[in-house]
Order: C-alpha cells, then structure tokens, then sequence
C-alpha cells in the first residue's frame, strides 16, 4: 500500500515539541532550588563559605547532569533495542510493500534510515555532550563545595583541585564520569551498527558506577547495601526517565511503527517502575527511620518524590492497558492519538520535577545527619559492620545482610522464565515442569549464598568463604544450566520483523558470536575453571574483593559465570557454538578434579597465611586461628569440591549412554526404512572382496 497524503478534514499528527523538554528541565531547575532551600542545603560551611554561585548552581548543574547522562542512555537503548535502524518496504519511491515482505524489505530499504532513528541519535550526541560539560561543571562545584573555597582562575586553585581529581576518591570519581561521557559523546557521532550501539550503551551504564560508589545514600549506616540499591534505583530512572525523553523526541517521527515502538518502551518502563520503587523505599529505610524521619525536609522530599513516581506509574499503567491498543489501530493509519502524547508530556513535566527533587535530596542531609557512627572494632573497620557472633550450624541459616543486586537479578529471572514458560502453555507447547522447579532452586540458592550466613562469614572466615565460592562456583550453575533458559527464552520470544534487535536477536547474536566461541570452548571453558581459583587466590585480586565492595561484587560474578560455562559445556542442553564429545568431557572432569584436590591440598599443608592482614586483623576472638581456619578451607576445597564434580561425570556418563541409544535407534529406523540397503550393500562388497580374494588364491596355485 502507498503513503497517503492527509484528507482535508484529518486532523494533524500530534507530538511533543522541544519546547516541552525545555520546560521539563526548566522545571526540574526551579524544584531543585526551592528543595534545596527547603531542605537546608544552601546554608554556607561552617568555616568557609563557597560563595552564592556554588550553592545555588552545584544543585542545578548536578539536575542537568542528572538528566543529560538518563537521556543519553535512553537515547541509546532506543537505538540498539527498540526503534527500527532502516525503513521498511521503501525502495527509493516511497512505497510501502505489504506486512509479508516486511523482512525481506528491510534489506532492500538499507541506506534509508528510519527518521526516528536519526532523530534519537541525535539526542544521544547532543545529551552525551551536555552530560560531559555539566559532569565537568559538577566537579568543580563539588570541589568548591567540599573545600569551602569560591571558584576562581588562581594557580592555587587550579593546584588544589588537581589534587582533589588526582588524591581524593570523590573527585577522581566525577573525573571518570567526565571522561566516560566524552567517550560516549565521540562514539555517538560515528557508530550505527547495532552491537557497536550496544556496546556504547553499556560503556554510558558503566559512567553510573562513579557516581554510585560516591552516591549520597552510599555514606548511609550500610554501605554495601546503600550502593547496591542506589545503583539499582539509577539504573531504573535512566531507563525510565531517558526512554521517555527518546520517546517524546521521536514523536510521530515512529510513523506505522509508534504502537510497537510504545509497547516495547511499556515493557521496559514497568521494569525499571518497579525497580525504582523497591529501591526507593530500601534505600528510604537506610537513611531515615520511619515514621519520625518522614516529618522532616528530607522525608517531605522523599515522600514528594514517591508520590510522584507512583503517578507516573500509573500514567503507564493506562498507556499500556488503554492508550496501546487503541493506538495500534490508529497507527495503521499514521496518525497516533492526541491523548497519547498529551500524557507524554504530563510525565515529561512531572520527571523534570522528580529530578529536581532528586538532585536537592542528594544534598539534603537526612534526620539523623551525615555523620555515621565511628567503628568501635577492627572488624567494623575492615568489613564496615559488626562482626557476626560465633559461627554454629544453625547461624548458616539465620544471619543474613540483603546482597540488593543479586536479589533483584534472581527475583526478575524468575519472573521472567516463569513468565516465558507459562507463554509456552498458553501456546499449546509444552515445557518440562522439573526444569522450572531446577531453575527456581538455583536462584533460591544463589540468594542465599550471596546474602546469606555464607556470605556474611565469608568475609570473616576462609573456610566460609571457600564454602561460599565452592556453591557459587559448582552447586548453584548446576541447577541455573539445567533450567536450559536460553532454549526457553528461543522457544518463546518471537522474532521482530522490523529490522530491529529484540531479546531474541540479541541472544542469537551472542550465541553465535566469536566471543561466544572463545569463552564456551571445551579447553578454554576447562582452563578458566580449574586455573582462575589459583590465579585469585595467589594475587591480590582476592584482597581487593575483601577490601572493596565492587571487588566482592565482580568476584561472585566470576564465579557464577566460570561454573556456569563449565556446567554448560559438561550437562548443558542450551545451544553452543562448540561441544566437546563426550570421552574429552570426562578426562577434562578429571583434570579438573585433580587441580582443585591439589589447590586444597596445598592449602591444608601451607603454613604461611593468604591475605594475612585481613584475617589477623579483624579481631575475631572465637573459632580456630586464621592459619587453622585456612587448613580448614583447603579441606572444603577438596572434599566438597569433587562431589559436584563427581555427579557431573556420572551426569556425563549418562548423556552419553543414552546418546548412543539415540543413534542406534536411528540407525535402526533408517535400516527399516530401506530394508537395510547399507547391510545389503556391505555384505555385496564383502562378498565381492572374498571371491576376488578366491580367484587370486586360485591365479596363485595354478602357477
């Protein structure tokens, strides 16, 4: 069918104009310095006072950055996730082809790309370049804030604040910022490819952790949780918050595709919505008590904030239940809803003022104050809490400190498998009950070994802790690798005809790319299992995830990803680009068996302590001694670390027996299919070869 020009009595296509998102920011500005006011934090240091352009302007540069760093990462999973790259159907002429070429139009249209796509890209190098410039405005204002000095053009300014980026964990925090949005700015201008939009988007994700690890709750009572629910409630308003700025800058540029492109933002939007709530209200926990805190600035604020948010939950709870089905009949028309992008720019409005909210909250102090109660005990010196009582059986199980980021991972993998099975049902296509129940005891098990007793006394003990790495590492990937996720989530999303990368596209990118070959090869898989256990423990890489939280954090992933590879490439029936037969499996199993027995071995029989600063300085005064509990940990290694591997191997013995059944039963059926021809034909020739034999035998006496 063809574009047609509009009628003299249709009415125009509405959308959002610019001047909507200036008056969201202008908003977002105005609410900031009225909350700062309110909240006390434009009251002079102390001792030396910044000067008015520092109190008033940290605020509002700290709100553009805000905004700048969401948008440019909406901009950007718009681009790599969501909006068609190229138009479909068009050859040149501006013909639309019908929806059953639609795939194969999209290859004919390249070169043509989709104006939303160009216009979201220019978003996300104009919001890349504001979110540089205002990180950089940011840094110095925080310095002239901390220091108590005005800003100025002196050399001993300019020195000191080269010493703030250069010495100081805050500055040189915001200097990464700075440099990781330059990185994202450059990238925007030149990268269009979906992987390399895709890397870029990880790379904006990446300028979060600075500002995370700095963050105002991360200075609460509990540090470790404070960062892991601010990161998460960041992660969620940038998806949230920057969707909906690349959603009002597309506009009608969407065209037949603004339904689709909605429903796919919803999905999106309900997942970050619950994500910034349940943050919220972790983090609201840590830094206020309920309900006396409520009454004061900062819990106004914050409850302003909540209810703002709850709003705009429920203006996306409209649009995916009233607004998207109406629009995908009016989108066949080209001509989306008034109403549409009216409440669009209602929640424009309103996200300008919850990040001005946002940023004059940062700088609020909460009721109890900034200032945290100085550690009494080494251990609350090392590990930044009291250290647990002495460890009992029954302790494995009742003390717990919440890991917030791997409970949000394993309650939204199992949403969304449940969710992914149950489809499969609902289609009339089965899927195995005990691999659901395999994959939900896998994620049970993976919060608790990250926020449960083994955890908490894995930073207290080295026997707990090698308990802890040993369920990471080879109890936990058992069950994940047997729930098969990847082959559910291929049985049940369905491919997009737009030319774009959804859930699918991505996974079967991954599956099938080099770097998937690289990390799922047999040997590959193999050495990185029984080799990286030596490399952390004999280097400092096991000190910094003593040390540093984000070090704990890239260790449990580690050993969550090696297990699971290594389980994958052994028992996996998920899709990978190479597997080893089945006799490699079993000498790779036994190879690794005997590494891990002579790890524990080496451990029971060594005298001299790993991170012996760490365990003999934390003040424990019960259990065995550091070098005894050391010995202790070699133990675990070896005794509980051969038993998942034993029950791999039989699992592999297994596969393998009933893999030979599978081919002999084929062999069988394709025998009866032709009345085994191939026998008859082996027999022909051998019979062939035995008089021919005969003969010469015969040549052979006649002379």
């Amino acid at each position: 069918m063809a574009l047609r020009a509009p009628a003299a009595g249709d009415r125009p296509a509405v959308s959002p104009k610019l001047w909507w998102l200036a008056a969201a920011g202008v908003i977002a500005v105005i609410v900031v310095l009225v909350a700062t006011a309110y909240g006390r934090g434009t009251l002079a240091a102390e001792t030396r006072d910044p000067g008015a352009l520092v109190r008033w302007g940290y605020g509002v540069a700290q709100t553009v950055q805000n905004i700048a760093s969401a948008a440019t990462i909406g901009a950007l999973v718009f681009a790599a996730f969501i909006v068609p790259p190229v138009l479909r159907g068009r050859r040149g002429t501006g013909r639309v082809r019908s929806s059953a070429t639609a795939s194969s139009a999209s290859t004919i249209a390249a070169g043509h790309e989709h104006p939303a796509f160009s216009r979201i890209m220019v978003l996300a190098s104009v919001a890349s370049l504001t979110w540089t410039l205002s990180a950089l405005v940011v840094l110095v204002f925080s310095f002239a804030d901390i220091a108590g000095v005005p800003l100025s053009g002196s050399r001993e300014f300019a020195a000191q604040l080269t010493s703030y980026v250069t010495e100081l964990p805050n500055g040189a925090a915001w200097l990464w910022v700075v440099i990781i949005s330059a990185v994202v700015a450059t990238l925007t201008f030149g990268v269009r490819s979906a992987t390399g939009l895709a890397t870029t988007t990880l790379l904006a994700l990446g300028g979060l952790l600075p500002v995370i690890l700095i963050g105002h709750a991360a200075g609460g009572d509990d540090h470790e949780q404070a960062i892991n629910s601010l990161g998460l409630h960041l992660f969620g308003v940038c998806l949230w918050f920057g969707g909906l700025v690349a959603l009002a800058v597309g506009g009608t540029s969407f065209g037949k595709d603004t339904a689709e492109v909605l429903k796919r933002f919803s999905t999106l939007a309900g997942f970050a919505f619950v994500l910034v709530m349940a943050s919220g209200i972790i983090n609201a926990t840590i830094r206020i008590e309920f309900p006396a805190g409520l009454a004061s600035p900062y819990g106004v604020m914050l409850m302003a904030k909540a209810a703002a948010s709850i709003t705009l939950g429920a203006i996306g709870f409209l649009h995916r239940k009233r607004l998207i089905p109406v629009l995908s009949v009016k989108s066949a028309t080209g001509r989306p809803t008034r109403l549409l992008w009216r409440f669009i720019v209602v929640e424009l409005l309103i996200m300008g003022a919850v990040s001005g909210l946002a940023a004059a909250l940062s700088r609020t102090p909460p009721p109890a104050g900034e200032d945290i109660r100085p550690a009494l005990t080494p251990g609350e010196i090392l590990t930044g809490y009291l250290l647990p009582p002495e460890l009992t059986p029954e302790r494995w199980f009742t003390i717990w400190r919440p890991d917030w980021l791997w409970i949000a991972f394993a309650v939204f993998a199992a949403y969304l498998y449940l969710r992914a099975a149950q489809h499969l049902r609902r289609r009339g296509d089965g899927w195995p009950w005990i691999r659901s129940l395999l994959w939900i005891t896998g994620l049970v098990a993976l919060v608790f070994f990250t926020s449960g007793g083994p955890s908490v006394y894995g930073r207290i003990l080295f026997s707990a802790h090698m308990v802890d790495h040993m369920a990471l590492t080879m109890i936990v990937p058992v069950f994940l690798v047997l729930g098969s996720p990847v082959t559910l989530a291929l049985r049940a999303l369905k491919p997009r005809p737009d030319g774009s990368r959804g859930p699918r596209e991505w996974i079967m990118v991954l599956v099938h790319s080099r770097v998937a070959a690289v990390v799922t090869h047999p040997l590959f898989v193999a050495a990185n299992f029984a080799g990286s256990i030596v490399l952390f423990y004999y280097s400092d890489a096991f000190g910094f995830a003593l040390r540093e939280h984000v070090g704990h954090e890239l260790m449990t992933v580690h050993f969550v990803i090696t297990g699971y590879l290594f389980v994958l490439s052994m028992i996996g029936t998920d899709p990978v680009p190479r597997r080893a037969p089945y006799p490699l499996r079993l000498l790779l199993l036994l190879a690794t068996m005997a590494l891990h027995a002579f790890f524990g071995v080496t451990l029971m029989g060594s005298t001299a302590l790993i991170q012996a600063e760490w365990f003999t300085e934390l003040g424990r005064d019960w259990g065995a001694t550091a070098l005894e509990d050391q010995q202790m940990a070699g133990a675990i290694t070896w005794g509980i670390g051969e038993v998942p591997t034993l029950l791999i191997a039989v699992g592999v013995a297994i596969m393998w027996s009933r893999s030979d059944a599978r081919e002999m039963r084929r062999n069988d059926r394709a025998a009866a299919r032709t009345n085994d021809a191939d026998l008859a034909a082996c027999n022909a020739m051998l019979a062939r070869l035995g008089e021919r034999d005969t003969e010469s035998r015969g040549h052979g006496s006649q002379r």
